[in-house]
């Protein structure tokens, strides 16, 4: 019971973050919570090997990056119509949502490989190191793509164009 609970506790706080960064990584926000719940199961089966593991989080986002790779391949995710319209909100969030927008057209922009370690570094906040252990991939390659997939979004129309950096 105590292994459920701990891992309900992780669940918790942990499932936002994951969600938003499968979203940077190019997923739907229905397909991002199937894929977080996808990648959480198979973290949950193997629940001891991530609890022990030196880096917990770069687990998950291995695990969480290795899912994504796989509903690439299977193609089983679509678009579904629902009968329920989403409640439209009270205030203006039309510039957060464009700004939002502009980010992820950017990273969809960027290699699957660079677009990995950017959301890795700059949403998931893991370091270096804890990438390369995440991706199984040399530290030194992880700051070659991210050196790359930074000057490509520094070039990108739709980053200089977000709402902080406009010329007024």
């Amino acid at each position: 019971m105590e292994r459920d609970e701990e891992f309900a506790r992780f669940v918790d706080e942990r499932w936002p973050v994951l969600v938003r960064s499968a979203v940077l990584l190019g997923c739907t926000p229905p397909e991002a919570e199937d894929l977080v719940q996808t990648a959480l199961v198979r973290c949950y089966v193997a629940w001891g090997r991530v609890r022990d593991a030196a880096n917990r989080d770069g687990y998950v986002y291995r695990v969480l990056v290795n899912c994504h790779h796989d509903s690439h391949r299977r193609r089983w995710w679509r678009e579904r119509p629902t009968g329920e319209l989403p409640e439209v909100p009270a205030e203006d969030l039309t510039g957060q949502v464009d700004d939002a927008d502009a980010v992820r057209r950017a990273l969809r922009r960027l290699s699957p490989a660079h677009r990995e370690v950017v959301v890795l570094r700059y949403y998931a906040h893991l370091g270096e190191q804890q990438i390369a252990d995440a991706l199984k991939i040399a530290p030194g390659t992880v700051k070659s793509r991210l050196s790359r997939a930074l000057a490509q979004l520094s070039t990108d129309l739709d980053v200089s164009e977000l709402r902080g950096g406009r010329a007024s």
